[in-house]
């Protein structure tokens, strides 16, 4: 058996039932631990997976313990150490893919698996499986958001993603790679190509966003920000994302998967050409990504 440690927001847990789908495809009994990353804490984000209509099957306590330490007594765990029994826990080896998380069985696998290498070779069965369903529609527009996904359908729309609150106050990890001038350049280069486009901006800090508008694109009709769904309702920022036609990514998961499921067959996708300052991330980046790197170049000039 195969346990998947759930944990993080809505894009991290997208990555993680990428996995649970790519080793219920090699054979493997699956399940995940929902419990561990959001019981008790004040501060978890919530499990969004449902907004795709999305079940799985759940470990029980006893597979847990069978697996990992974490649910045992202190004298049990001393018991199974004295016994020769190990751990089968297992952490994924930095943020590029890590092929050792696709043979370890059984495992409780912990990590992020944030690369498209994990399900490579069945992207089309990941896409399927996140699938907004009607109830999700349903409060779009009860949330007044239906002429916003109107719009975006109907123009030559452009998602871009601003990632604020825990970004900034982890800037020595996240900071300094989606500068003005990256976001500036993407912009040019969508513009060149497509001088009709219209920007519809996404942040978990909308005023932010609002003055960085005033600021660099004042009076200019193309920008629109989208506000007022909270992180609560993320979800909806995620489907109105995937329904333009081009993309502007944070170095998000968020918006990683937003620019994942836009089907449009001509789609321009930028991303910051740095994701991490900790760690390199290179298998994070897709085949179509334009990267740009911090002052504004794209990354092959």
């Amino acid at each position: 058996m195969n346990i998947i440690r759930m944990t993080g927001g809505l894009g991290n847990q997208m990555f993680q039932y990428a996995l649970y789908l790519k080793l219920k495809e090699m054979g493997r009994e699956v399940k995940f631990d929902d419990v561990t990353e959001y019981a008790g804490r004040e501060n978890a984000r919530p499990i969004m997976l449902w907004c795709f209509g999305i079940d799985y099957e759940r470990a029980t306590g006893k597979e847990l313990n069978t697996i990992t330490d974490g649910f045992m007594r202190p004298v049990d765990r001393i018991r199974r150490k004295l016994f020769g029994r190990k751990s089968l826990e297992y952490q994924e080896n930095g943020c590029n893919f890590d092929p050792v998380v696709l043979q370890k069985e059984p495992a409780y696998l912990t990590g992020y698996f944030q690369s498209e290498k994990y399900f490579a070779d069945m992207k089309d069965k990941v896409r399927n499986a996140f699938t907004f369903t009607d109830r999700v529609y349903k409060i779009l527009k009860q949330d007044g958001f239906g002429p916003v996904l109107d719009q975006i359908e109907s123009c030559e729309s452009v998602s871009v993603h601003f990632r604020r609150g825990d970004y900034v106050s982890g800037s020595a990890i996240y900071g300094g790679n989606c500068t003005d001038a990256y976001y500036r350049k993407a912009i040019e280069e969508i513009r060149k190509i497509h001088p009709d486009a219209t920007f519809f901006l996404f942040s978990n800090d909308a005023p932010y966003v609002k003055e960085w508008v005033q600021r660099f694109y004042p009076g200019d009709p193309a920008f629109f920000v989208i506000e007022g769904s909270g992180e609560e309702k993320g979800y909806l920022d995620l489907l109105l994302m995937s329904r333009c036609r081009h993309q502007i990514v944070a170095n998000s998961s968020f918006s990683w998967w937003g620019a994942y499921l836009d089907a449009f067959p001509e789609k321009m996708v930028f991303a910051p050409a740095r994701w991490f300052n900790n760690q390199d991330c290179q298998d994070i980046y897709t085949e179509n990504m334009i990267r740009i790197d911090a002052e504004g170049n794209l990354e092959d000039e």
